[in-house]
């Protein structure tokens, strides 16, 4: 018997950074190469919805080899239901939540590979509690972060933040992250 077709978002880190530079027509057509159905893509960052009937993990590695294989750089992909993504937006502590907090532009969930030790996301909040304003939270697979005054003068980049946690991570604002999750239902 045939498993069910689920459909996902597959989110690929280190797509259009730096030298990684992907269409995502050329993107699309390498997935759907590879075997994955109803493919499409959401913005020029990585952001891909596909119909599969695999679980997650194995969608990852597949993915993660497809973009190897074809455009011949590393990339890490998270994978997560329609119920995943919306939970990333309605359970972060930092969204919506008023005027003492960033807006939606600066109010980020991280997908993560792998569930952190709570230990070092609370040693992460106390060590940076000093070095600036930003806000941490986790949630499932999930840091949340609010940059308040911006991505780009904060000390928390992808790279410190994988070192002190200990997995990997890729990062949506809640503009793109509501945006795509229009497109998923």
């Amino acid at each position: 018997m045939a498993k069910e077709q689920r459909r996902y978002l597959a989110l690929l880190g280190s797509i259009n950074i730096g030298g990684n530079r992907i269409k995502m027509v050329d993107l699309k057509a390498a997935l759907e190469a590879a075997g994955f159905k109803d493919v499409s893509t959401v913005a020029a960052s990585g952001n891909v919805i596909l119909t599969d009937s695999r679980d997650a993990p194995t969608i990852e590695a597949e993915l993660e080899s497809t973009v190897q294989g074809t455009f011949g750089f590393k990339s890490c992909a998270m994978v997560r239901t329609e119920a995943e993504v919306r939970a990333a937006i309605d359970e972060n502590p930092f969204h919506g939540i008023g005027p003492e907090h960033g807006s939606d532009k600066m109010v980020h969930s991280i997908f993560l590979n792998h569930q952190p030790e709570q230990a070092s996301v609370d040693a992460l909040i106390e060590e940076h509690k000093s070095k600036g304003s930003e806000r941490l939270a986790l949630g499932d697979r999930v840091l949340f972060l609010d940059y308040v005054h911006g991505v780009g003068v904060s000390d928390l980049s992808s790279k410190f933040l994988e070192r002190r946690l200990g997995c990997k991570g890729t990062a949506r604002n809640m503009n793109s992250l509501k945006n795509i999750l229009s497109k998923m239902v």
